[in-house]
């Protein structure tokens, strides 16, 4: 296929899911720009993928989700700053889940809906773009055909016990088949209150 119908066929396809997936947007613009008057220390999650299909070819398809930090991973980090120690260390929160369950993200998940993919989360690699930012960028490999709809930053690789879900986004589906991969870079914004 000639290069310039190929990048014409991925940004529509692009385009085709950003605009499925408009509720992200909205949300995020609400949060971001409307909102901009709150005050308090606030927290936001921001979650960005690229899709690596197994021929090779990769769909960027920017920010699909952005929400707040769940109630039991500020309750872990809290108990960081009384305790510390191995078992309750904020920085543990590096390994990637994904599943298909749909309903709403809400500060009360302890979980994804519906966990799907590889058992073991992929361990991310993590980085500070700016001073008030933490980034983990963690790659899933999938071996079967799913939809995607849901994504967890966890403090442990397995999932069950012990298991704490630090955000939970929810998006429009991602369709995967037998080797490929989702790209997922999730930006934590801490913002000063005042």
């Amino acid at each position: 296929m000639h290069p310039k119908i190929l990048g014409v066929k991925v940004r529509l396809e692009v385009l085709k899911y950003k605009i499925y997936n408009w509720r992200t947007y909205w949300r995020s613009f609400w949060l971001g720009t409307i909102n901009f008057n709150r005050r308090g220390v606030t927290y936001q999650g921001k979650l960005e993928a690229i899709i690596i299909q197994a021929n090779g070819e990769e769909l960027d398809l920017g920010t699909i989700g952005t929400r707040v930090v769940t109630n039991a991973g500020i309750e872990f980090m809290v108990d960081d700053f009384d305790a510390g120690g191995a078992t309750t260390d904020i920085t543990l929160f590096n390994f990637h889940d994904s599943g298909t369950g749909v309903a709403a993200e809400a500060v009360t998940d302890t979980d994804l809906g519906t966990p799907a993919g590889p058992t073991t989360r992929a361990t991310g690699t993590k980085s500070q773009p700016i001073a008030s930012q933490f980034r983990s960028v963690g790659t899933i490999a999938y071996t079967s055909t799913l939809a995607i709809t849901e994504h967890g930053l966890f403090n442990q690789a397995a999932r069950g016990a012990g298991s704490i879900l630090w955000d939970r986004s929810v998006f429009a589906a991602i369709n995967v088949v037998n080797g490929d991969s989702i790209q997922f870079t999730y930006t934590l914004t801490v913002n000063s209150g005042g």
